[in-house]
């Protein structure tokens, strides 16, 4: 799957990309199916939330799941970030983000490329993190907020939140984002199951509490080139993978396999 001119255009402006429809309900269904055996498995990489003790998120699952391990060398996601990054790549992190209904939390203004750089020692804000929605997200569970062109305006200073949640992460602080959102405002990634969500590591983004009656399950893939890998290993390897294998794109009919 390549990406059209329009649609590279305006990854590059905006920092993001919403394709709609790109796995069918059969693909979504059997991924999701997976997840409650991946919760409780009483693996370390399943971090739960403070308050309700649900899942929040759950790492390393292509290591964990053999489904999953032919989603992250599908060619609707890996040809797109070849076609934008033009070099090997490895998986640098996976993980499916959960908000459980009426319980998930808030993950707070950040951009990935401070917990990248400050916690892993990637010396560029060159990896993309490529999601595809598991259950339809709407305004009202959970989505994720974006402050669009906010990738061009460079490395915004960040700070390490253990306190807030479950999962510590270098966040932007509030006068930062009031700048920012009163420059390019804020718009909200929503579509149905078996969209896909391209954005930037420098993207500034968040997500609020889901306090509706609907759940919202993300999938998130980080690909990395091989020349910006880690330079230093102070997670574990479900939160940063070590491998640095070039990924390798399956057929597209791999899920069905």
């Amino acid at each position: 799957m390549q990406l059209s001119a329009a649609q590279l255009s305006e990854l590059r402006r905006s920092g993001f990309l919403i394709l709609p429809g790109l796995f069918s309900e059969t693909d979504v269904e059997l991924l999701h199916s997976r997840l409650p055996t991946l919760f409780a498995d009483g693996d370390p990489s399943n971090i739960e939330e403070r308050s309700s003790g649900q899942v929040r998120t759950s790492m390393g699952l292509h290591l964990r799941d053999d489904l999953y391990a032919r989603l992250v060398q599908h060619p609707r996601l890996f040809t797109p970030a070849q076609q934008i990054l033009c070099e090997p790549l490895y998986i640098q992190q996976v993980k499916v983000n959960v908000k459980v209904a009426f319980s998930g939390e808030v993950w707070q203004w950040h951009y990935d490329f401070a917990t990248h750089r400050e916690e892993d020692g990637v010396p560029r804000p060159l990896a993309l993190n490529l999601h595809v929605f598991l259950e339809d997200v709407t305004e009202f569970n959970g989505p994720l907020w974006f402050i669009p062109g906010s990738h061009l305006l460079g490395e915004h200073p960040a700070s390490l939140d253990t306190s807030t949640t479950s999962y510590p992460l270098w966040v932007v602080d509030d006068t930062t984002i009031t700048d920012l959102a009163r420059r390019n405002g804020i718009v909200s990634a929503i579509g149905r199951k078996g969209t896909v969500l391209i954005f930037h590591d420098t993207l500034v983004h968040a997500s609020p509490n889901n306090m509706s009656p609907w759940d919202r399950t993300i999938f998130s893939l980080i690909l990395n080139p091989v020349s910006n890998a880690y330079t230093k290993i102070a997670r574990p390897d479900y939160k940063h993978h070590r491998d640095l294998t070039p990924v390798v794109a399956l057929p597209d009919d791999c899920l069905a396999v």
